[in-house]
């Protein structure tokens, strides 16, 4: 539709926010339970501010298309924004990373005990890779350049390598509000008090003195890390790392052949899994966004990279030509982050019933915002450039709700008699804004 139709949609929209028809299901206990930080109660995550103090600045961070500095032994930083750093990511199950690496810098073997990861290369190369649990210790690997992405499933061994003599740098998104890492490194061979080396020595199959090597230095030169992940590799393979007996199975990647229909999608034969079942290319690249709102979402869920299955979150790129519109819409089943990589958004989500509050922020290229599950959220493009974004979604299925297509446009329709008195407007204008659906 044109400029002045947006406006007058917006307004709708927003107003239709506030009718009691539109209140959360009773099942979701709050919209937000903001980190208090101050608070000396122990619960699991973090005690919620109080409503009434909540800000917009709880839900925001600037500064994540900054270098870092990988100045350090392995060549990489990470950049973690969980909920002690965006406060209001507690209890809304995701978080954010970028990740630097030097020219041959490693991010190290590695756990996420509570994560799936879904990475994206902004800049340069990676080969990347994971080791499935006992007893098959199968390791997964691909080389991505920019605008590949892949998952690396939860509770698995993963690691990145910039082997180029360039810098790189990748966005992450991960399942939890604090994803915690184990880096295999620093919790096998820096242990406080340290692992007996003969132990150690018997699960390598090593002599020990090579052994009382690594627990000298567990930040090690580069002459080192190769070794180490040789190691590692190794000690993936003993039984004694085998994962909790609690995770049924590493991977459930999506068989799309099937018939029988589930709760997600069927498992394909573990035998028959691939790389590029965790892989998909081309998310740096520009989209079209010549229609009625001027935006493009290119979501990548379990649908488009079947890995995802099971896995819990999901990744999408926005393009937004000038004054270009992500409308008004919930994800029913997901909580978004969303990181700004080219120009300015004007953002916000509404809160539901019977406050209806709008929270809104401007963000440019670095900002992070987060869009609670389940509210009605949107992101506009005020200037005159293009803008692009890329966020993280805590489900392999977020769902979508355009508030305009399913108020406006369901069919059959919804009487304009209802519309014009939830709205508070004359049927003339409910059927005005309903021949444009």
């Amino acid at each position: 539709m044109a400029a002045s139709y947006v406006l007058l949609l917006l307004a709708a929209l927003l107003a239709l926010a506030s009718s009691p028809s539109m209140a959360r299901d009773p099942g979701a206990l709050q919209d937000l339970c903001v980190a208090d930080n101050t608070s000396n109660v122990f619960v699991n995550g973090f005690v919620c501010k109080d409503p009434k103090l909540v800000q917009a600045e709880d839900f925001f961070f600037s500064g994540l298309d900054q270098p870092r500095n990988t100045t350090n032994k392995v060549g990489s930083n990470v950049t973690l924004l969980n909920a002690n750093r965006i406060p209001g990511l507690n209890t809304l199950g995701i978080s954010m990373a970028r990740v630097d690496y030097a020219p041959f810098g490693l991010n190290p073997p590695h756990i996420h005990p509570r994560a799936t990861e879904i990475q994206t290369v902004l800049e340069g190369s990676l080969y990347v890779g994971f080791v499935t649990s006992n007893p098959d210790n199968r390791l997964v690997t691909k080389v991505l350049r920019k605008g590949d992405v892949f998952v690396f499933p939860q509770g698995l061994i993963h690691f990145q390598f910039n082997y180029g003599t360039n810098k790189a740098v990748a966005l992450s998104g991960l399942s939890s509000q604090n994803p915690g890492v184990i880096t295999i490194a620093n919790s096998v061979f820096g242990s406080k008090p340290a692992i007996s080396d003969d132990i150690l020595a018997k699960a390598l199959g090593v002599d020990k003195k090579i052994d009382l090597k690594l627990h000298a230095a567990p930040y090690m030169a580069a002459s080192y890390v190769l070794l180490l992940l040789a190691a590692l590799l190794a000690l993936a393979s003993s039984p004694s790392m085998a994962r909790d007996p609690g995770a049924l199975q590493d991977l459930c990647v999506a068989d799309n052949t099937s018939n029988v229909f589930v709760n997600g999608f069927v498992c394909k034969d573990p035998k028959l899994v691939q790389a590029e079942d965790f892989f998909f290319s081309g998310l740096d690249q520009p989209r079209n966004t010549t229609n009625k709102v001027g935006s493009n979402v290119t979501l990548l869920n379990a649908n488009r990279i079947p890995g995802l299955n099971t896995l819990g979150i999901s990744m999408a790129r926005v393009d937004y030509a000038p004054f270009g519109l992500n409308p008004p819409h919930i994800h029913p089943r997901a909580t978004e982050i969303q990181t700004v990589l080219e120009g300015s958004l004007y953002v916000g989500f509404v809160t539901s019933n019977p406050d209806n509050r709008l929270v809104t922020k401007v963000l440019r290229k670095g900002d992070v915002f987060v869009f609670p599950q389940g509210l009605i959220h949107f992101q506009f493009n005020y200037g005159t450039n293009k803008a692009v974004a890329l966020s993280g979604l805590s489900s392999q299925n977020p769902g979508l709700i355009t508030i305009a297509n399913s108020v406006f446009g369901s069919k059959p329709a919804i009487s304009d008699d209802i519309l014009a008195k939830a709205l508070g407007v004359d049927k003339k204008i409910v059927d005005r804004i309903q021949a444009h659906f």
